[in-house]
């Protein structure tokens, strides 16, 4: 029997020894964004023990499509992860997490039927232990669904649409390729973004008063090269599919019992961009004061989603000295911090447009990348004000006061309230 409770995943999971280790200063971030360190492993060897789920994996979106579905997945024989964490044997683990989280989460949410108020022991077991053993709740998130679950067709070429393609998925239709496909692709940009701030703390350990304007130039371009990313979602993703075809699979689980694993019936969030780091690293390294409420602390929550790697590089990046002080000698700095914040409001006038003419064909702002990955930090999270300080000088952004609320922060809290 598996035991464990929600609060303890943070102190688990690979590397955690390493605690210590300045995570931000690995060179893989520079090169890889938030994605792996190596491309996803894609399959088990043909003679491993844990194949068979290759196999489930593949024909998970044409077994969705049978009523009888969830009597054909408890009876069957999932293999137990025996191996220990290494470096060498986690892109194993992060496989069969993805396999089996896809597994649960098609379990539980299968569309057409009621929601699933149990998780056989077959499922979730393993699923269970493996993610203890990667330090994160035993549901399918938005490293599973994303970050792992991405290959090159060229692998001598960028990480870019066009030249990936996903791994797994609940549907056959291309629409959820793209989907999460355009999240890798923005996953890989961030690569300019850790390596820029990379380079701030290294210059502020030298001088805090470093000049770090070419930092933040390097910082503001790549976020607007996610943004026209996330501008392509129309391409070949149907909103109006994403709510009813794929988009219910990675819903959260509600009251759900883990059969064989000691704990309360669960509720854990479902699979949502805004388990991403990237904005919650770019709020970190700008010091950029939120008022709390009910959504912030749902956003706080969002980082037991995320690999454990990644929470603490985020951080790192929260000891990073404030920018007003180098700022306060560079005024280009200052320019490049205003920049950056009055690109991440623009998605609020993106989205405030887009509310009001529903009718229209699906609008990048209507997107379900655009609300989930970074509208949380803008339209969505209650601010009473943003100040920046640079030097003697304060300016302040009046942020939104009206209190929106996401599609599922109002689902639980962590406590079940």
């Amino acid at each position: 029997m598996i035991t464990d409770t929600h609060g303890q995943y943070d102190r688990l999971g690979p590397g955690a020894s390493q605690a210590g280790a300045s995570e931000l200063l690995k060179s893989h971030y520079a090169e890889r964004g938030f994605l792996p360190e190596q491309d996803p492993l894609t399959a088990f060897p043909y003679d491993s023990r844990y194949a068979v789920i290759d196999e489930v994996g593949r024909d998970l979106p044409s077994l969705l499509h049978d009523v009888g579905f969830r009597a054909y997945a408890r009876e069957l024989d999932i293999p137990s992860w025996e191996e220990p964490v290494t470096a060498e044997t986690l892109p194993q683990l992060r496989l069969y997490y993805l396999r089996i989280g896809f597994l649960a989460s098609a379990y539980v949410n299968q569309v057409g039927m009621e929601p699933a108020r149990m998780l056989p022991r077959n499922i979730a077991v393993p699923l269970a232990k493996a993610c203890l053993l990667l330090g994160r709740p035993p549901i399918l998130s938005y490293d599973g669904y994303a970050l792992y679950n991405w290959k090159r067709f060229r692998k001598d070429q960028p990480i870019r649409l066009g030249n990936i393609d996903t791994i797994q998925n609940f549907v056959h239709m291309y629409d959820e390729h793209w989907f999460i496909l355009v999240h890798v692709e923005i996953e890989a940009i961030a690569a300019d973004i850790l390596a820029a701030i990379a380079s701030v703390k290294r210059k502020f350990a030298v001088d805090p008063n470093s000049d770090i304007g070419t930092e933040l130039w390097q910082i503001e371009s790549a976020v607007r090269r996610q943004v026209e990313v996330l501008k392509r979602i129309p391409e070949k993703m149907d909103a109006r599919l994403y709510y009813k075809t794929f988009r219910p699979y990675i819903r959260f689980f509600d009251g759900v019992t883990y059969e064989c694993v000691d704990q309360a019936p669960i509720r854990f969030r479902g699979e949502t961009g805004a388990q991403s780091s990237i904005m919650p690293t770019l709020v970190a390294f700008l010091k950029i004061p939120h008022q709390r409420s009910a959504l912030t602390d749902h956003l706080a929550d969002m980082r037991n989603y995320m690999p454990i790697e990644h929470r603490r590089l985020i951080e790192d990046i929260a000891l990073i000295d404030d920018l007003r002080s180098a700022a306060a000698s560079v005024a280009a700095a200052q320019r490049r911090i205003d920049n950056i914040e009055s690109l991440l409001r623009s998605l609020e006038r993106h989205q405030s447009r887009g509310s009001s003419r529903r009718s229209r064909p699906c609008r990048t702002s209507d997107t379900p990348a655009t609300k989930n990955l970074l509208m949380p930090y803008s339209r969505r999270l209650p601010l009473s004000a943003v100040s920046i300080t640079a030097g003697r000088r304060n300016i302040s952004i009046a942020g939104p006061a009206t209190r929106g609320e996401p599609a599922e922060p109002r689902i639980w809290n962590g406590s079940g309230k």
